[in-house]
């Protein structure tokens, strides 16, 4: 463990992938918007397309900004390695076509984000052959139970969105281990700040660096942790890609020549280079200044999320609230367990006893609130998930993902606690009018 990662997280946050430029001195990391770069010499251009020396090359594979944000994720988290995608579900894609083959299975949490049911469901299962099977997470011994001998990966959030379960890391991490195959966990809204799931039994972290990390609504992107603790080569047959010789890099096995690190050494010299799943410089430059601030914000996400959510539960047309820091919540002492300090980030959701029609009027009578299709902003945030973001399930998974027709998502921002609780408080009075 080096020096930098022995250091408390909110330094981390700031320093780690940063150094001073050597030439001009210059503390804030630039932004390389560059295609390509120079070489020393021919030998050193075909060592670094061997892989025998780590050179940047061609910034579909590596770029000096995006690589300053991977270091930073890496000791962040407390992996090993890590590879930034343009997006999260490009981060799904990245990874599973290291771990995936044709005809092979996985098991997923059932409640996750709708971007992530479409694409395992659809989009993998036609095109590559990978069948997803998914499980209600709020027992763990659903994943054992659909564990096949063709299962190559289990999948959760580590809090769920829309719904804001908390899924019980070490007892997944433990399953996965007794079955010799890697946990990934996307720690999206948590953010490492408020978990680290390498500490339960996790594998793999993947997030949508586009939220919290971001936070700021300006830069979109996705990231792969490697944790470094699945020995790849005592399941070569599962994993060759990892285990076995790759032909292309003169019969190499990267779980050999790079084992400190072999995920993140794999996804981009092969996955980048073949998939084309690169970030660019300048969302890497923008995200890395949101996550010096990420610490502060998240504990304010987290302290207005709390109240709003206690003032809805009191609201007389509130029906319900999903929120895990609530003390009556199914998730609240796994929370207490996993999350620091008992966090639940700022994303929950709650219904109206009006029903669906009263959520609509709600969400279109915010003033302060803005509709829109994200989280982990500055802003808050608000949605009707079932009609826009879980859209493409089908009634049921909608309803297994927390996606209920009257559930309305919040997204809890930065604003004055006072102003947030005004609007919900004067939309709520306006939803109940209309319904009159």
């Amino acid at each position: 463990m080096t020096k930098q990662n022995q250091m408390h997280f909110e330094t981390r946050a700031i320093h780690a992938g940063a150094e001073p430029d050597p030439v001009t001195g210059a503390c804030g990391t630039p932004i390389h918007q560059a295609a390509a770069f120079q070489f020393k010499s021919t030998q050193h251009a075909a060592n670094a397309f061997a892989l025998k020396e780590r050179a940047f090359i061609y910034s579909r594979l590596t770029n000096p900004t995006v690589s300053a944000l991977e270091e930073k994720m890496t000791a962040l988290e407390g992996g090993v390695g890590a590879t930034c995608t343009p997006s999260g579900l490009a981060a799904n894609l990245l990874i599973f076509s290291a771990l995936m083959s044709p005809n092979a299975d996985f098991v997923s949490s059932c409640k996750i984000y709708g971007g992530s049911v479409g694409q395992f469901r659809d989009t993998f299962s036609r095109a590559f052959g990978w069948q997803c099977h998914f499980v209600d997470p709020t027992d763990p011994e659903n994943f054992e139970r659909a564990i096949t001998e063709n299962t190559r990966l289990l999948f959760a959030e580590s809090i769920s969105n829309p719904e804001g379960v908390v899924s019980d890391l070490e007892a997944l991490g433990k399953i996965a281990e007794k079955n010799h195959i890697p946990l990934i966990i996307d720690n999206t809204v948590a953010t490492p700040y408020l978990c680290r799931p390498f500490e339960y039994g996790a594998s793999l972290v993947t997030h949508s660096t586009t939220k919290y990390l971001s936070g700021h609504g300006n830069a979109m992107g996705g990231v792969v942790i490697d944790g470094g603790t699945f020995d790849w080569m005592k399941h070569a047959d599962k994993y060759p890609a990892l285990g076995k010789e790759v032909a292309s890099y003169n019969n190499m096995i990267f779980g050999e020549s790079f084992e400190d690190c072999p995920v993140a050494m794999h996804n981009h010299a092969v996955g980048l280079r073949d998939l084309g799943l690169n970030q660019q410089p300048m969302n890497a430059y923008l995200t890395m200044l949101g996550i010096q601030t990420l610490p502060l914000r998240m504990e304010q996400h987290c302290k207005n999320a709390l109240k709003v959510a206690e003032y809805l539960k009191n609201h007389p047309a509130v029906s319900w609230v999903n929120y895990t820091g609530l003390k009556d919540s199914p998730s609240y002492a796994l929370a207490r367990k996993y999350m620091k300090n008992g966090y639940s980030s700022s994303l929950f959701s709650f219904g109206l006893k009006a029903g669906y029609d009263a959520a609509v009027r709600l969400v279109e009578n915010v003033r302060l609130f803005t509709h829109l299709a994200n989280l982990g902003d500055t802003r808050s945030l608000i949605i009707h998930p079932a009609s826009t973001t879980h859209a493409q399930l089908s009634e049921q998974q909608k309803i297994n993902a927390g996606a209920l027709p009257d559930a309305i998502r919040v997204s809890i921002g930065l604003e004055n606690i006072e102003d947030l609780i005004a609007d919900l408080d004067q939309a709520l009075e306006t939803a109940q009018t209309l319904a009159a």
